[in-house]
């Protein structure tokens, strides 16, 4: 790695060690920084890889349950929680956000895992991967849970941050009315490199724990399953992708794809791909897999890795073009160098990837995944996990709300100020225009509302729509 005494990095090393970040996270950022300043883009070509045709898949895993059983105890759980939810309007933690029965992400997420060690009698240890966004909220939210933090190792370990990179002169950005715009998150890549300055790896080794299964917040369907932990410590996998099957709501996320020299596996994001090659990179019949960040690792596997690499692993850089506040367009332009925690599947050999069922994968990215999560398709259970009600016969449901009016979370909660509407048989929902939502409605099969005028319309308590097209300007809408 170079040294970080080069002169256009000298302001970068600067402004890092002022903020109290360890020469690690700053050698890793050098890293990336010298990438960039030589003209790397990141992009993987679809010359330079080959599909995968074929993986193994969940269903076919019943037998390693036992092994799971007598692995559990060296088992923990990790939560990626340092997004904000910008994209939808929220301005704290988004695993705050209130999801079924009155209980947030992280609520859900604390009781399934206090479930887990009184259900298996192992100690499984919770941890939370924070931001400097989103550390505050999460430790108030903790505080109600004392007997979460009755484990070996501790709660929280920060991830670090990164200053943007001003894209005209590559120099730093500055926000002197509001410094925390200056700086970024780098992805959840960096996840190794938090591990190990935070001491959390180490912690976790010194207390026996051998297996660590990461993943979003905000999904709630993945959750620690005895099968696959039995597949990952009896076969000795030192890293696991799980994927799931493509479709056309899923070609513009990150595909598992093979390097075309030595067949290795690796993920490659829309941000990766070339424009000339963006139709193969969207391509689902081509690449069957999308990454679902649900992640296995062996932590002595990832021990190794990282002394061999001098305590980073150097993922593939993606380079994310944004505007220096997000929420003002005409804000400086910045480059945000970021990693993808998946991308580490190509450093480790013999990494594996496993086809899971949908159930493992539902995250919320936009209000319409939250309206889905909300409604009657889904119930919480006993032990604190999302499933899908038995009568939903439909399979994912396409939701599409018009974002004028419904892709920030204060706009969406006052058009839906009494819950969701019954969506258990809806196939279909898009609404266009202004509409509010009145109690016990329901919706059935393929609908459509728009409301052309700028007057919002309300549906009334009780309104039924099956398989209907239904404009303001036309009948008003009634039962069946």
């Amino acid at each position: 790695m170079a040294s970080t005494s080069t002169p256009d990095f000298a302001p970068f090393r600067e402004k890092m060690r002022r903020e109290g970040l360890a020469d690690l996270v700053i050698d890793n950022f050098h890293y990336y920084y010298t990438t960039l300043a030589a003209g790397v883009t990141g992009v993987i070509s679809e010359a330079d890889i080959t599909p995968v045709e074929s993986v193994a898949s969940q269903s076919e895993l019943a037998s390693y349950e036992p092994a799971g059983r007598d692995a559990i105890g060296r088992a923990a759980v990790l939560k990626l929680n340092g997004g904000l939810g910008t994209s939808m309007g929220l301005e704290k933690a988004k695993s705050l956000l209130p999801v079924r029965d009155g209980l947030s992400f992280l609520d859900i997420i604390i009781r399934q895992n206090l479930h887990a060690r009184h259900a298996h009698g192992a100690q499984v240890p919770l941890l939370l991967m924070n931001s400097f966004s989103t550390a505050a909220d999460t430790e108030a939210v903790l505080a109600r849970y004392p007997e979460v933090a009755q484990q070996p190792v501790p709660l929280t370990l920060m991830q670090n941050k990164v200053p943007k990179v001003l894209c005209d002169t590559l120099a730093p950005a500055e926000a002197p009315s509001a410094p925390d715009l200056a700086w970024c998150p780098p992805g959840h890549g960096e996840l190794y490199v938090a591990l190990q300055t935070s001491g959390m790896l180490r912690a976790l080794l010194d207390a026996g724990y051998e297996y660590l299964f990461i993943s979003n917040a905000d999904n709630l369907g993945a959750s620690l399953d005895l099968a696959i932990l039995g597949y990952v410590a009896a076969e000795q996998v030192p890293f696991l992708m799980e994927v799931a099957a493509r479709t056309e709501a899923d070609k513009k996320g990150g595909h598992l794809a093979q390097r075309a020299d030595d067949g290795r596996l690796l993920l490659r994001e829309v941000a990766q791909c070339p424009e000339a090659d963006m139709a193969a990179f969207q391509d689902i019949q081509r690449h069957r897999y999308f990454n679902t960040n649900n992640i296995w690792l062996n932590l002595r596997a990832l021990a190794q890795v990282l002394a061999e690499q001098g305590g980073v692993i150097k993922l593939p850089m993606i380079r994310n073009k944004k505007t220096l506040d997000p929420r003002e367009p005409q804000s400086p332009a910045v480059y945000q160098l970021e990693t993808a925690m998946g991308a580490a599947i190509e450093v480790f050999a013999n990494a594996r990837a496993l086809l899971v069922d949908r159930s493992r994968f539902m995250p919320v990215k936009t209000c319409n995944d939250l309206l889905a999560l909300r409604s009657d398709i889904f119930e919480l259970g006993d032990s604190y996990q999302i499933r899908q009600r038995p009568q939903r016969t439909l399979g994912t449901i396409k939701i599409e709300l018009d974002d004028a009016y419904y892709k920030r979370i204060d706009d969406f909660e006052a058009r839906f100020p009494l819950g969701a509407p019954s969506l258990v048989d809806c196939a279909r929902l898009t609404v266009v225009g202004d509409v509010l939502f009145e109690q016990e409605i329901a919706m059935k099969g393929a609908v459509a509302i728009t409301n052309p005028s700028a007057e919002q319309i309300r549906l009334p308590r009780g309104t039924v729509l099956a398989d209907a097209s239904f404009t303001s300007e036309g009948e008003a809408p009634g039962t069946e």
